[in-house]
C-alpha cells in the first residue's frame, strides 16, 4: 500500500533533483546533474566494463574476447560519489523515490544515442529477486522498482516473477568475490514462459557479476535465447 501511495503522490507533486534538490521540472534528476554523472558511453560489449579512449575493438582483451555471446552486461553509470549515495539509500533505507529516479536514469540511457541498437531490444524484462525473507525485512525490491520506468520507456513488458530466489543467502556486500559465487549456487529458478525469448535481466549496481551471472545461468537453463543484464552502475573494473 506505501509503494502505491508514494507512486500517486510521486505523480502529483513536483519532482526534486535527487543530487542537487533543485527543480527537476519532470524529470528526478536536473540537466545540470545529469550532465555531472559519469556515463559509461565506450563499453565493452560483453562485459560493460568503460574502454578507454581509442581502445582497438569493442571487447575487453582476455575473458571477454571469449565469452559466451548468450551473455552481456550494460551499465549506464560509473558507480561513485555521488550516486553510490543514492543506490544506497534506495537499497537500505526504503527510499523509494531514488529507486525510481535510478530506473528513469537507465532508461533514458538505454534509449539514448550510446543505449541499445533494434537488433539488441529483449523481448522481456525481469528484474533481479529478492527472497521472501529479505523482500519481507526491506519492504520492497529495489530493482522491480528500477525496472517499471525502464519497462515504461522502452515500451518493453516487466516480468517481475518469471525468476525468484528459492534459497535464502548472506548479504553479497559482505562477501568477497570467491565466496560471492558459493554463496549464491542454487540460489535462482526461472520459469518455462521465458523458453525462447530474449530477456533483459535488471539490477542496481553491478560489482563481481555473480548475482547476475547466476540468475542468467537459471534463465538460460530454464531456455531463454539469450540474456542481457542491464544495471544503473558498475565499479571500473570488468566483471568476472
Amino acid at each position: 500500500m506505501l509503494q502505491k501511495v508514494d507512486r500517486l503522490l510521486g505523480g502529483l507533486l513536483p519532482r526534486s533533483c535527487i543530487f542537487c534538490g533543485l527543480d527537476g521540472g519532470e524529470q528526478a534528476c536536473c540537466e545540470g546533474c545529469r550532465a555531472d554523472l559519469n556515463w559509461i558511453l565506450h563499453p565493452c560489449r560483453c562485459c560493460g566494463a568503460p574502454l578507454p579512449p581509442g581502445y582497438p575493438g569493442d571487447r575487453c582483451a582476455g575473458r571477454c574476447m571469449t565469452a559466451d555471446a548468450r551473455l552481456r552486461m550494460r551499465s549506464a553509470l560509473v558507480y561513485e560519489y555521488p550516486l553510490e549515495r543514492i543506490i544506497a539509500g534506495a537499497k537500505f533505507h526504503q527510499r523509494l523515490n531514488f529507486a525510481v529516479a535510478l530506473g528513469e536514469l537507465l532508461g533514458v540511457y538505454l534509449n539514448g544515442p550510446t543505449g541499445l541498437s533494434p537488433a539488441e531490444r529483449p523481448e522481456v524484462i525481469v528484474p533481479v529477486p529478492l527472497h521472501r525473507r529479505r523482500l519481507a525485512a526491506r519492504g520492497f525490491n529495489q530493482a522491480a522498482e528500477i525496472a517499471q520506468p525502464v519497462s515504461r520507456r522502452l515500451g518493453l513488458p516487466l516480468c517481475p516473477d518469471a525468476c525468484v530466489r528459492v534459497r535464502h543467502t548472506i548479504e553479497q556486500s559482505s562477501l568477497t568475490g570467491r565466496a560471492r559465487r558459493r554463496n549464491l549456487v542454487g540460489a535462482f529458478k526461472a520459469g518455462g514462459e521465458l523458453a525462447g525469448l530474449r530477456v533483459a535481466i535488471v539490477d542496481d549496481v553491478l560489482t563481481t557479476g555473480s548475482t547476475v551471472q547466476a540468475m542468467a545461468a537459471a534463465v538460460l537453463e530454464a531456455g531463454a535465447g539469450d540474456v542481457q543484464v542491464w544495471t544503473v552502475a558498475r565499479t571500473c573494473t570488468a566483471a568476472r
